[in-house]
């Protein structure tokens, strides 16, 4: 192996590195051997040079440089091969029977800036950093090679590439493509149009949870908050709910999960709405003078899209996230189920559960905490990185 750019960090800088979180700032560094091309492998050294590990090298990011082995290793496609059979591996483990899910999670899988996604035989793929970038044709040969896909696209529309010095990167990679594509989860299809949709297509990091909150669904009228696609009220109206109302703010995905409720055989039980799921709720909530407000719901899902980019924008989140949930513990009826997740990495679950339950404070409610949710296994969480962590969810019975 030839020898390396060197980068060396200040005392105390390396102990986040050995615990096996990935990332260099550039205010960790001591200094450089000599300046690397951006995008070029370095080794990472200690201030006593220790050998730390190899990654990519980026001057242009806060993240100088990205950790991608504990080993001496030559970042070729025999390495992505290594790696992304490694990944596969995880996901036939813990989701032996699903045919649509995430394969490669950036840093949750030693791949850092590099998502992969599998729509049944289409994959997407997210590129968010420069060294992975410049590596794209061999992570496709790979993806090629380990899988056969009848087409890969590309989605790296995210912001963080600016970050990088990267423009949006959208097209198709390879094969062909036609949209949308229907996506098998749990036995249930969705159309998912992949080169326009959120995120990579849908929210396959819900899957599991998909399933696990329409226990609560038999029998029960069902309001179902961001509802996208429909993922949580198709798989409720399945379980046997009575009925299932959807909101979404975008025509288009309320239209497509009305198409989706009909491709399951779920169309007589599904009614949906387009509209500002705040507005709905200030609708549905207001009274008159005297007047009583009758609980509709047995059951209510929140799944809003995240409320915070950064840290400062968590006081603002928590308001609007309190409010969503006084609003949606009026129209709980007692013995309710109130299924509710926050996707922002900003903040944690105890935060979120304490904003809940601050809603319940406000409305006189007391909550029975039935279950707690956290992002599917295709999406892993290592604990030495928190930046691997975002999503969780809580289901609570009203208790009164």
């Amino acid at each position: 192996m030839e020898t390396l750019p060197t980068v060396l960090l200040k005392p105390g800088e390396a102990d986040r590195i050995v615990a096996g979180h990935p990332w260099v700032y550039h205010s960790s560094i001591l200094r450089l051997t000599h300046t690397p091309a951006d995008g070029e492998i370095v080794q990472v050294k200690d201030h006593r040079q220790r050998f730390l590990g190899v990654g990519f090298f980026n001057s242009k990011s806060k993240i100088n440089v990205r950790v991608l082995s504990p080993e001496r290793a030559d970042i070729d496609q025999r390495f992505f091969e290594q790696r992304i059979r490694a990944a596969l591996a995880v996901r036939q483990k813990h989701l032996p029977g699903a045919t649509s899910f995430r394969i490669v999670n950036a840093e949750s899988d030693s791949l850092s800036g590099l998502i992969v996604d599998k729509y049944e035989d289409v994959l997407v793929v997210q590129i968010s950093a420069l060294g992975m970038d410049k590596r794209k044709a061999t992570i496709i040969a790979v993806l090629q090679k380990l899988l056969s896909p009848r087409a890969i696209l590309e989605r790296s529309d995210v912001a963080s590439r600016k970050f990088e010095g990267l423009e949006e990167s959208n097209g198709l990679l390879a094969g062909e493509l036609a949209s949308p594509v229907s996506v098998n989860l749990n036995g249930l299809r969705f159309e998912a149009d992949l080169a326009a949709g959120h995120k990579t297509g849908l929210y396959l990091d819900q899957q599991v949870n998909y399933q696990a909150v329409s226990r609560f669904a038999q029998g029960a009228q069902v309001l179902d908050c961001f509802s996208f696609l429909g993922g949580f009220g198709l798989h409720a109206a399945r379980a046997g709910a009575a009925q299932v109302h959807l909101l979404d703010q975008s025509e288009s995905a309320v239209q497509a999960s009305l198409r989706n409720a009909e491709a399951n055989g779920l169309k007589d039980k599904c009614s949906a709405e387009a509209v500002n799921v705040f507005d709905w709720f200030k609708a549905q909530t207001k009274t008159g003078p005297h007047e009583k407000l009758l609980p509709k719901f047995d059951l209510i899902v929140l799944d809003p899209p995240s409320f915070t980019r950064n840290r400062a924008a968590v006081p603002d989140a928590l308001r609007g996230y309190k409010e969503l949930h006084v609003r949606a513990l009026k129209l709980l009826k007692p013995g309710g189920t109130l299924a509710t997740f926050c996707c922002s990495h900003h903040v944690n679950a105890g935060l979120f559960q304490d904003t809940v339950l601050s809603a319940a404070f406000d409305t006189r409610k007391v909550l029975r905490r039935v279950a707690a949710y956290t992002q599917s296994p295709d999406h892993p969480v290592i604990p030495m990185i928190p930046e691997t962590e975002y999503l969780k969810g809580f289901a609570f019975e009203l208790a009164r």
